[in-house]
């Protein structure tokens, strides 16, 4: 599990999280959590990487875990830009209509 710690200076936030038994030290930015929360993420793909392929070398599973991590994004994207797709021809569907009825 990815332990974390964090220390603030103003305008400038340092988080201590641990990944795969490794511990780094990150400038958060803004928002210390969603480092620790992404760094939480990386370690639960890498231990579930490591269970599942019975991956010792932490290089091995931190790139089979990146690959993982690049699939879901790429998913993600998919779906994101499907979605933009079918609200666009929606809306211009709707403009068709809506000029039909006001007689343009």
């Amino acid at each position: 599990m990815a332990d974390k710690s964090s220390t603030t200076t103003p305008g400038s936030s340092t988080v201590h999280v641990e990944i795969f038994g490794q511990t780094y030290t990150v400038k958060a930015g803004a928002d210390p959590g969603y480092v620790e929360e992404l760094a939480a993420h990386v370690d639960a793909q890498m231990r579930e990487v490591g269970k599942t392929a019975g991956a010792v070398d932490s290089v091995r599973v931190a790139v089979l875990a990146a690959l993982n991590i690049a699939d879901e994004c790429f998913r993600l994207r998919r779906q994101v830009r499907e979605g933009d797709e079918k609200t666009a021809a929606r809306a211009a569907s709707i403009l068709r209509e809506l000029a039909a009825v006001v007689g343009e």
